[in-house]
């Protein structure tokens, strides 16, 4: 299991994420709106603006205040640096 820092000293498994996404668009927003109301809403931003939105394949739903961009030098990077 390879764990992705997504800001602020809080960690997802690489293995459960299906997608990293900017949060600007109307669908974005509405999946976001839809996860708070069903208490699957994880707010990892520590009071920050939110960059990206993880969505992974438990419907959950991760807001980090780190890019999209940044998210996915760190899978890289944790890829490479692991091997078990």
């Amino acid at each position: 299991m390879k764990l992705i820092n997504v800001g602020f000293g809080n960690l997802v498994s690489s293995d459960k994420l299906i997608a990293a996404v900017a949060p600007d668009s109307a669908p974005i927003k509405r999946i976001v709106q839809e996860a708070r109301s069903n208490g699957l809403l994880i707010d990892a931003t520590c009071g920050r603006k939110c960059k990206s939105v993880l969505i992974t394949d438990s419907n959950h739903v991760i807001l980090s205040a780190i890019s999209c961009e940044a998210i996915q030098n760190r899978s890289e990077g944790s890829e490479g640096d692991k091997n078990e």
